[in-house]
């Protein structure tokens, strides 16, 4: 019966079905906690919609969501202009070395390659030290995005993190305060790293080059970066390219635990 030629499945079809859950699945993730997931969720019903129509062949309708959609595709991508950069840079710079990003899915291979957990409690430690003294510091938290094009602008280190380290790469006569300090797993692996700066009109006027810099990083690629001010010594977190709220250090501590382990 050609009715049900539908069904047949053969294995291009699953791995059709695969890429399209992959990619809707990166999409999602790179939008999340964003003002695009909702345009985001808007076009996925759009297309549901146009799909639906297809199938029971309402022409009209069709045609009008099918027009929408070819049109507003020039429209869609000066909409998500940052987002579409960053997903291309996030498929270009993945860092395959981390084994944490693909393999942490693998719960029987976790005891063998179970890499050494950030030091949070110590990253706080310092934060709130240098905040108390208005000691300006920036530090950059590597994910699944390689950080090499940032990390090679910078000196190269391979220091274990803590504390008293932090603190002395930021204190205000060191050499290495200035810049940022990229931070793999539980080592510092750069300092001084050059970052590219946010040129979005909507930081407020308040935050200097280090927040715009930290916003920069966070646009482009899926890390997360932590700025203590110079001049107020207010503690900011910011991820996806937004200023992440929170109440206190044990709230931050929380949000920095979560996001890391994603």
């Amino acid at each position: 019966m050609e009715f049900f030629n539908f069904l047949e499945f053969k294995i291009t079809d699953a791995i059709d079905i695969l890429l399209v859950a992959l990619l809707l699945f990166y999409i999602y993730k790179l939008v999340r906690g964003t003002v695009a997931i909702n345009i985001f969720i808007g076009i996925v019903m759009v297309w549901g919609l146009w799909k639906l129509t297809e199938l029971l062949e309402i022409k009209m309708i069709s045609n009008i969501i099918g027009g929408f959609m070819n049109i507003g595709l020039i429209a869609l991508i000066i909409v998500f202009q940052q987002e579409i950069r960053k997903f291309l840079l996030m498929l270009g710079s993945t860092n395959f070395a981390n084994k944490r990003a693909y393999l942490k899915h693998f719960k029987f291979l976790k005891q063998d390659l179970q890499p050494l957990e950030t030091d949070i409690k110590a990253v706080i430690a310092a934060l709130e030290k240098m905040s108390q003294t208005k000691t300006g510091a920036l530090l950059v938290f590597e994910k699944n995005n390689s950080l090499d094009f940032v990390r090679q602008s910078g000196d190269r280190m391979n220091i274990e993190l803590s504390q008293p380290i932090i603190e002395s790469i930021f204190y205000k006569n060191s050499p290495l305060h200035d810049g940022a300090a990229i931070i793999e797993n539980n080592y510092i692996v750069a300092t001084r790293a050059i970052l590219p700066v946010s040129d979005e009109r909507t930081i407020p006027l308040r935050f200097g080059l280090r927040h715009r810099a930290a916003v920069g990083i966070t646009e482009k690629t899926d890390a997360l970066a932590l700025v203590v001010s110079e001049e107020t010594g207010a503690i900011s977190y910011i991820k996806n390219g937004g200023f992440i709220l929170f109440k206190d250090s044990i709230e931050l501590e929380q949000l920095l635990r979560t996001d890391l382990s994603q």
